[in-house]
Formats: structure tokens, C-alpha cells, sequence
């Protein structure tokens, strides 16, 4: 298992567009992703879980993933939301 603290720097928060952006990233790696906001867990393969955590603008959320590719996946996610949860190309 591995973590990391990130800041969502989308103008929007984690919500529908970004959102959506955040689970398709997610749902590529094998291992379970979820972040901790406010004291809740969400699944960051499931839109309405993450969009159920109410993540604004500036938020700090605890990621974390756990399994085969847990080190790749937290890396992708990490870049993802360094780029302000928009699609990129790598």
C-alpha cells in the first residue's frame, strides 16, 4: 500500500467533468484506489463516490493504493492532478 497527500488544483473541485477525468484514470490500474477527505472514504473508480466526497477547489485528499500496480497507479494519479484533473496525453 502507498499514499500520498494532493491538492486539487481543478478550478471546479473533483466535480462532474473532473471527476469523470479522475475515475477513467483510475479505473486503468488493477489495484483499488481510494482517497480519505473530511473523515470519508471514497472510491476513486466510482463517479458518484467521488463526487459523493464534495472535494472543492484547494482541498488536500489522502490517496491511496493498494495492489499489483499501486506504485504506477499513484504516480498517474498524482501527475493527473498536478495538471488540474484535466486529460493529458503522457
Amino acid at each position: 500500500m502507498v499514499s500520498d497527500k494532493i491538492t486539487v488544483k481543478n478550478p471546479s473541485g473533483l466535480h462532474l467533468r473532473p471527476a469523470g477525468v479522475f475515475c477513467k484514470e483510475a479505473t486503468k490500474f488493477d489495484c483499488q484506489i481510494t482517497f480519505h477527505f473530511k473523515g470519508s472514504t471514497a472510491n476513486a473508480k466510482s463517479v458518484l463516490s467521488v463526487l459523493g466526497a464534495g472535494v472543492k477547489s484547494g482541498d488536500t485528499i489522502e490517496l491511496v493504493c493498494d495492489g499489483t500496480d499501486e506504485e504506477e497507479a499513484l504516480e498517474a494519479m498524482r501527475y493527473l492532478a498536478e495538471k488540474g484533473l484535466i486529460e493529458v496525453d503522457k
